[in-house]
């Protein structure tokens, strides 16, 4: 190859791009999202069957019938049921959201001496990105921490920074909007990294997530192995009865549940709808004496 000239990128398939980030025998989640329907599919499988023509051939129709086609990222324990945070095995990437700021945000990315080189970076909308690194030897504090970071650093979207969160597959349309756009992956490097490759300012104390977990955990019964809608039923009380904005809260677990819920405002909202009345039943039963820190006449 002439020097002068700029190695190819590979642009792989799904199958090839499933293959290239899991081992075979990994177990993945692989997600079918029909927005119009309210259809939700989680098929939890190997990454060599979801690989498969068959099962690639399903995603096909699937997604030719409106359903959008979603990939976890980190491999999953033998037989986990779903792909919650206690069922993931290890960590095997990294990723970045960027949803605004079009070539530009990915530019800054790829310029920036803050992280190496990407492996992958998914076009996943007009002017959006989905940027994957290879890493190996963290645990799901560092991961999370990082993914945290990278956002802040780079502008990404802070709803993509769950180590639960699903990203979209190449090969696949994105039917969010009036005209089909299909997604398309280039690979820009084969290395697998460690958490000393990125050198973003990590303060996972202080994140979101990190908070909101602290929140929950903290307010929530104490009995152990609640469910997630447990935690943020408990949340929502217990926010809504200090006097938090119901709006704030809602948000709150709206971005919280955006990875696993088809609707999460719907979700929240509800949730949120349905903490009121039981506080308001609570300060009922309590007597005329009772007292609420809740504003008056604010609704959700």
């Amino acid at each position: 190859m002439n020097p002068t000239e700029k190695p190819v990128p590979v642009i792989p398939s799904a199958s090839e791009y499933i293959l290239d980030n899991f081992e075979p025998t990994d177990r993945i989640a692989m997600l079918v999202l029909n927005r119009d329907f309210g259809e939700t599919i989680q098929r939890i499988t190997s990454a060599e069957k979801a690989a498969s023509p068959e099962f690639q051939a399903w995603l096909r129709y699937k997604n030719a019938n409106g359903s959008d086609i979603y990939i976890g990222m980190y491999p999953l324990r033998k037989d986990a049921p779903t792909r919650t945070k206690e069922d993931i095995q290890s960590i095997r990437h990294v990723y970045l959201d960027l949803d605004h700021g079009g070539a530009e945000a990915l530019q800054s990315v790829e310029n920036s001496s803050s992280v190496p080189k990407p492996n992958y970076v998914l076009n996943s909308s007009p002017a959006k990105h989905q940027v994957v690194w290879k890493v190996e030897g963290m645990n799901l504090d560092e991961a999370e921490g990082l993914l945290h970071a990278m956002a802040h650093e780079f502008g990404g979207d802070p709803a993509a920074t769950d180590a639960t969160r699903v990203l979209r597959v190449p090969g696949f349309a994105n039917k969010k909007y009036a005209t089909d756009f299909y997604v398309e992956a280039r690979r820009e490097s084969t290395e697998t990294y460690h958490l000393r490759d990125f050198k973003v300012h990590i303060d996972s104390q202080d994140s979101p997530r990190h908070n909101y977990n602290n929140r929950t955990n903290r307010e929530s019964s104490p009995r152990r192995n609640l469910s997630q809608s447990e935690h943020d039923w408990a949340f929502a009380k217990r926010a809504l009865a200090r006097g938090d904005d119901p709006e704030a809260v809602l948000r709150q677990i709206a971005r919280y549940r955006n990875s696993d819920k088809s609707d999460p405002e719907g979700y929240a909202r509800l949730t949120i709808t349905k903490a009121q009345a039981e506080t308001k039943a609570t300060r009922t039963q309590s007597g005329p004496d009772a007292t609420s820190s809740e504003n008056p006449g604010r609704t959700v």
